[in-house]
Order: C-alpha cells, then structure tokens, then sequence
C-alpha cells in the first residue's frame, strides 16, 4: 500500500467533512500523524525487508494496520453517504427541504468510528513497539537509500523511440532470420526463433519485422499472450494488416466473433504477399487454429514466429533458427554499452582492473542472458563507477541468486528492490495485473495509475497535471529497460506498451509477497484475503465470497452474465471496476446497485451489450473515469451529467437521454457543460451540443464526437483543445472557419462523409499549433485553400476519399515543417500533378509524399 495516497484522502475527508469527524478530530490527527511516520518507516525498509524475515513481518504488520485504517474511514463515509441518498429519495419531491444526516445516525456513526480508530491507534502503538521488543534494525530516516528519496524529474519529452531494437550481440542472427523471409517462392513458409526465456527472441524479432516489413503487401506483429483468446489475436491481426479500412468497417469488425473475424482475414490475405509476427507461441493448438486461418498464398508470405517449446517449431512444420546464449565477449561489449550510455564510443571505455573484474564477474553471473545484462547495465549507469558500489551491487546479485534455483528473477529484482524510487515501485507492479504479454493501452494505464493513486502531484496544482506525471513515471521505466514501447503516436509519446515476461512474473511475485494484489486463482478462501486488488482474467465463476473481501480494486475479463457482475457489486469499498466482456450475453440492464458504489473512481466495461445503463450512475460523486469504449448500450441516463468529478468520458456507441422537465423544474439543468474537470470527452453529437457550450471546459485536451448534425463549429471552441476527431458527424458549414482559431489545438481529424461544401479555407494565421491533418471522405471538396502563415508547424498531412480535388492544394508548398505527405484514394489528376510538377519545392514535396491506391 501506498500510505500517501490515504494519508492524502484522510486530510482532504477531514476538511471536506469538518462537522462529521469534529467529534473525533483528536483520534484522526493522531492516526494521522502516525501514519506519517509509518509512511517514511515502510520507505526506508522497503529495499531491506526481504533480507530480514523479522523486519519483513513487522513491515506486513504496519501495512496491515494501515489498511484497516482506510477500511473504517471509507465505511464510515459509505454509511454516511448511503444515509444521504436514502434521504434524498425520501424528499425528492420536495426540493426545498434539506437533505443531511440524522442526528441519531449521526451520533452512532462517530460513537463507532471513534471506537474503531481508538483500537486500531492502540494497535499501531504495540506495533512499533515490537520493533525495540525484538531487536528489529530498519534503516534510520538519515540513512534513508538514494532510491526511496528520488524524485522523478520530468524529462525531455515526446522523443520518438527508434522502432529498430538494438540488439548488440546478434548482428549475425538478425541478417539469417532475415534471410530466412526472403524469397519469391509462391508459397506460405514458416520460420522459428527457438530459445530459453531472456535470451532475446523478442528484440530479434521486432528488428527483423521493423527491416524486412518494407517487403511485404501487408504485415503484422502480434504477441500471443496465454490469457488471450483467439479472436483477440485475430483482432489484432487483422488491425496490423488492414490498415487501409475505415472506421466504420473497423467498428464492424471489432464486434465479430471468432469465426466472422478469421474469414475476414483470410480472404483480406488471400491475394497478398503478407508477413505476419506471432511472438511467444506457446501451444500447439493455439497455432493451428490460427494458422487454419492464413491462407495458401497466389503469391509468396511468411510467418515468423518465437517460442521457446522445440516441439512447437517442429509442429508448425518451420524453418528453425536456435538463439544462443551471448558469449563472453558479446557480453561483455553489451555490458559496457549498457553501463556507459553517456559515452560516445562505450566499448573504448577504459576501466581500473578492479572494476573490470567486478565488471566480468557481474556479466558472467546473467549466463549470457540479454535482458539481465540489460537491466544491470541500465542501473549501473546511474551509480557511481566505484569498487564499493559494484562490489555492492555484485554481492546483491550472489544473495539473489543463492534464495533458489538460479535464474532471471534474483538479478532483474535487484532493479526493482535496490534502485527504482519509491514512487514508481507500485507503478512498476501493476503491470502484473494486465495478462502476460499483453499490448497494453498507454492512456488506460494511466487512467488506472492515478485512480489507484499510484501518481501524486509534483508541482503546485495547475502547473503539472497528474496525467504528465504518470507519463513521466512511464518514461522512466521504459528508459530503465523495464517496460518495452510496442507503438508511438505520430509526436512521439507512446501509444501503447507491453512487459517482458520474467519482469511481468517478478512483479506478480513482490505484489503477493506484498499484499498489494491477488489473482483470484491462487486465492485459498479459508483463509484471510490480505490483499486490495483482486485479477481475475478469464473469470468463468460466480462467487459470493467475493463480497466478503475489503477490494480497492477489481479487475477482470469474464463471460458476461448479470449474476457473476452482482456478486462482485458486494465489493462496496471499490475505487476501481475495470471489466473487459468476452462473452456474447445480451443483457437488458446493469444492476442499480452500480450506485452503491460511491468511492468509485475508475469505471470501465468494455465489449458489453446492454438496453439502458442505470440510472444510479449520478451516485458515483467521486468517478473520474468512465470508459465504455467498444460497448454498445442504447441509451445512458442524463444522471450521468451530475458527476462532477469526472475527467475522461467515453460513452461507446451509446445515445444520452434527455431531462424530464419535471425533473429540470425540481433539480436544475444538468448537461455537460456542468463537468468543468473534463479533459477527454468521446460522445455522440445530438442534442446535449446544442443545449451547451464548451468554452465553459477550461480543462477539456482531447474531443472525438460521432453521428450527429453539428449545425455550427462554434460550438466546439473550447480554447484548450489540443485534439479533435469529427467521425460521420453532418456538417453544415464550414468548420475551418471556426476551428482555426483553436490557440493551443494539435491534432485535427476530419472523418465525415457528410460536408458537402466544394471548399475549406485554413485563414491566415489559422491554425497557430497544428502538427497533424487528417480529412478523410469529402466527396464534394475540391479545394483545400492555405492562406499565407496557415498551420505553420504542420508536420503530416493525411487526405484520403475525396474523389473531385483535382489539383494540389494552393499554399502546399508554403508548409516549411511538413514532413509528411499522405494519399489515399484520390483523383488521379491529383497524384499526377504531383508526381509531374517541376520545382525545387515540389521535389521536397514528392520525398515526403506516400500515395496509397486502391
């Protein structure tokens, strides 16, 4: 447990609910203040604790005791909140009487609470008493590690990350599996990278892919996770290969079952050279039902595949290239590159002879394995090059290694446990909780991080968000080799990102070990459930114990059926509720008792079909995030516009109903427009856009809107925007005129096939941010004018279906920043101006053009 995040909830209950806790203001300030000192103590003995079984129980006990704190807290404002909404109901035809709690309940409340927080001080006292009791050592707060007292500086952001992996030490390998994919032959051949765990078969993988792709009609690259089903994999193959699709039909596809989905690859590569990436296949029978659906090609294809399982490569009938351990000297050169990145040429690097053999011998322990020599590498530049630190870091590794059968996990937990600060520790865990080789979402990630609150403020409030920060804490761990990037945005920032197998075990590992989260699988539930999080993936089960369990965190994918949601609604202390809908259960509507949930700050459920969602949603007062992003649900209550917390919505394919007017002349007007705290907003264009203004959204960043009339751009000047995709949305004038106006927007995607207009006018001046221009199925546009001093750092430019603009847009060649050129489906006379106009600006304009016929 993180305790600054309940120390942090407990000071702001304090202020927010003054006249509640009044009565017991001197138990809560000492509670409080023990807390502070508890939180500093589990810092200092953080990177010890698993060196000393005496010191580690002591530890578990502070956390304990800590955790039963935010239990009492938090179920004494669910009564109180329960008391409050059950008032409300009772007078919600009287709006003029107010709405409170008892005195009677009142009292009972803070009679309980007082007794509670007076057992659990008591108890803490015995505890830290036990420390001098039994000889317990833990670090001093003045020798507290360099580790558990850094800050995350913010970094240099957005540098785009090479896609090329550098894998020092396989230059050999990487020119014979290419080779291997090489080749006219009309005929579908299958090659293998073999090898144990840690040996690289991921990195050479990617770095082929990333050479030979160039080659191919279409490719893809796929981690074959083994909680993933076959239809994901088909799904992510199918988003890797059928990049020329339309939103529309990849929303129709995103919605198909297996079957659907494999013939709709199958015939997509029927006719094309493809190259597909399967990474860590892991049976025999996943292979098969995937391979039924890659068809025999009329031209040549490869599938490339990595497993460490001999059998399976001789199953799949491939071509095998066994990946071997490092040698010392390529062990070496590793090392060095690794350790002295600062250095122009690592490998020149003159040591002391002390150091070299420390070096040598840090090497020789990581058995030729890559990713250990990475990862002490990564951690070794960051310390001083001195005989004590190496000898340090040398004896670290020979105790890791002496707990158990040797392996990676004793060598990688040296950077967890010794070196990573303190603030991204549990960062670095939750990992664990996605399934194993999984693409994960940067942006849900980081969602999930700060409503668990994993991420705390930096800075005075306004000048960093929590959002920067969580992308800082990322960036750190990707540039510490413990986090791979799989895709960036066209600025850079990473799209999404996956964890190396024996990290992702290490981390489930420190996570049990620390209570931190639990998979339901390996939980025995005769005994006490310690842990806050439960992962259940591929959840088939209902079960009522789940209700007994004080979860912070429930996060699953499930066969969908209303009993199993139910009984994880008893989990009444939830903050986060991230479920993924494998199943095709179509269900008439979510249970009401949603709104019981009201410390709720994460809410997503993806993948599901319902009639209406519930009306209790409006309970949620503390919900941050809500995401139904690929549900489908007809209709969502107006309730939803009285969380006033919320910062990220996205309402799927779903309509918002609208107000009652009796309910408007009994409680006011709700509308969007009331959720100042929005900084991402994906909704439907109907009548809650007319109804409002957005200008009142001082914090809104990002705006996707879909399937509406939008009668006038004016409505969507909201001068924070920094993104805007307008998808099948009916336009009736012309939205440069307004949105150029936008001081601080970045990305603008036009996906409408509605405007009818034959032009659109970028004014001067217009468009003083925008790095990336995206139209897409104007069929009447003819002309794209660019006035003088028009979107002056744009720095790619997409324009696909627009059949009648017949001639380079006028100003092109006034965009000095644009670096690329993108057309897809166009007139022909367009292409050929193009590729015939003579000039010295139009030969810059035909390199950065790509042109895209169908």
């Amino acid at each position: 447990m993180d305790i600054s995040f309940f120390l942090e909830k407990l000071s702001n209950l304090v202020v927010q609910e003054a006249s509640l806790f009044g009565e017991v203001e001197a138990q809560v300030r000492l509670l409080r203040n023990e807390l502070e000192w508890m939180r500093l103590v589990l810092e200092d003995a953080d990177a010890r604790r698993s060196h000393d079984k005496r010191l580690k129980i002591w530890v578990n006990q502070i956390r304990d005791a800590a955790y039963d704190a935010e239990d009492v807290i938090d179920e004494f404002m669910f009564k109180v909140e329960h008391q409050r909404q059950q008032r409300l109901n009772n007078v919600k035809f009287l709006r003029f009487l107010p709405t409170f709690v008892s005195f009677a309940d009142k009292l009972s409340f803070i009679h309980e609470l007082d007794a509670r927080i007076r057992d659990i001080n008591i108890t803490i006292e015995k505890i830290l008493a036990n420390k001098s009791r039994y000889n317990i050592q833990s670090p001093s707060l003045s020798e507290a590690s360099t580790s558990s007292k850094e800050v995350v500086m913010r970094t240099e952001k957005w540098l785009p990350i090479d896609e090329e992996v550098d894998v020092v030490g396989r230059e050999d390998d990487t020119v014979a599996v290419s080779k291997m994919l090489d080749g006219e032959e009309k005929q579908k051949q299958v090659v293998a990278i073999v090898g144990m765990g840690g040996l690289g078969k991921t990195a050479l993988a990617r770095k082929v892919f990333y050479l030979v792709k160039h080659q191919f009609d279409c490719a893809a690259l796929v981690f074959v996770s083994h909680e993933s089903g076959i239809r994901e994999l088909l799904l992510c193959i199918a988003n890797g290969v059928m990049v020329d699709l339309s939103t529309e039909k990849r929303n129709e596809i995103s919605k198909m079952v297996e079957k659907q989905l494999g013939t709709e690859v199958f015939n997509y590569l029927k006719d094309k050279r493809y190259l597909i990436v399967l990474d860590d296949v892991w049976s025999t029978e996943v292979w098969d039902r995937l391979n039924s659906y890659f068809p025999e090609p009329k031209r040549s294809c490869r599938l490339l595949i990595t497993t460490r399982d001999e059998g399976i490569a001789s199953h799949a009938y491939s071509t095998a290239h066994r990946l071997r351990p490092l040698n010392d000297k390529e062990s070496w050169k590793l090392f060095l590159k690794r350790t002295f990145q600062a250095e122009s040429n690592a490998e020149s690097v003159e040591l002391s002879e002390d150091l070299e053999d420390l070096g040598r011998n840090i090497t020789e322990k990581c058995k030729g394995l890559p990713l250990p020599i990475v990862v002490l590498g990564d951690l070794l530049s960051r310390k001083a090059k001195t005989k004590s630190m190496w000898g340090k870091i040398l004896r670290n590794m020979e105790w890791q290694l002496s707990q158990g059968p040797e392996s990676c996990h004793g060598i990688l937990a040296l950077s967890y446990i010794n070196d990573l600060p303190h603030s991204l520790k549990f960062c670095f865990l939750y990992f664990g909780t996605f399934p194993k080789d999984l693409e994960i979402e940067a942006k849900k990630l980081i969602q999930l991080w700060i409503s668990e609150g994993l991420v705390q403020p930096t800075a005075p409030t306004g000048e960093v968000t929590l959002e920067e920060v969580a992308e800082d804490h990322l960036d750190v761990l990707i540039r510490r080799n413990m986090i791979q990037v799989v895709k960036t945005r066209s600025n850079g920032r990473v799209k999404s990102c996956r964890i190396h197998d024996f990290l992702h075990d290490l981390a489930i590992s420190i996570a049990r070990d620390s209570k931190f989260f639990e998979v339901i699988r390996n939980i025995n539930f005769t005994s006490p459930i310690g842990a806050r999080r439960l992962i259940a993936h591929d959840y088939k089960n209902t079960d009522q114990r789940l209700q007994s369990l004080r979860l912070r965190s429930l996060i699953c994918s499930l066969d969908f059926h209303e009993v199993s949601l139910k009984s994880f609604l008893g989990a009444k202390l939830l903050t986060v509720l991230d479920l993924t809908i494998t199943g095709h259960y179509r269900m008439k509507e979510l249970s009401e008792e949603v709104g019981q949930l009201i410390h709720l700050k994460y809410f997503s459920i993806r993948g599901a079909t319902l009639v209406r969602f519930p009306r209790s949603i409006g309970r949620l007062v503390n919900l941050q995030i809500l995401d139904l992003e690929t549900s489908t649900i007809l209709s969502i209550p107006c309730s939803i516009w009285k969380l006033h917390q919320l910062r990220y919505l996205h309402s799927g394919y779903s309509w918002i109903s609208n107000q009652p007017m009796m309910q408007r002349c009994l409680s006011g007007h709700w509308g969007v427009d009331q959720l100042t705290n929005l900084q991402t907003l994906h909704l439907r264009s109907d009548s809650w856009l007319e109804s409002c203004s957005l200008e009142k959204l001082t914090q809104l960043r990002e705006l996707n809107l879909y399937e509406g009339v939008i009668k006038s751009s004016y409505k969507l000047s909201s001068p924070s925007l920094v993104k805007l995709k307008l998808e099948y949305c009916k336009l009736e004038q012309d939205p440069m005129l307004t949105l150029d106006k936008l001081p601080n927007l970045r990305v603008l995607k036009l996906i409408v096939y509605d405007y009818v207009g034959k032009q659109m006018t970028c004014s001067s001046e217009g468009f003083p941010q925008l790095e990336f221009l995206k139209l897409v199925g104007l069929p009447e546009l003819e002309e794209l004018q660019v006035k003088e001093g028009a979107m002056p750092v744009l720095k790619t430019l997409q324009i696909a279906k627009c059949p009648k603009m017949k001639k380079l847009l006028p100003g092109l060649q006034q965009l000095k920043s644009l670096q690329q050129l993108q057309l897809e489906d166009m007139a022909s006379e367009l292409i050929e101006g193009i590729r015939t106009t003579d000039g010295e600006e139009f030969d810059k304009i035909r390199l950065i053009t790509s042109i895209i016929d169908h």
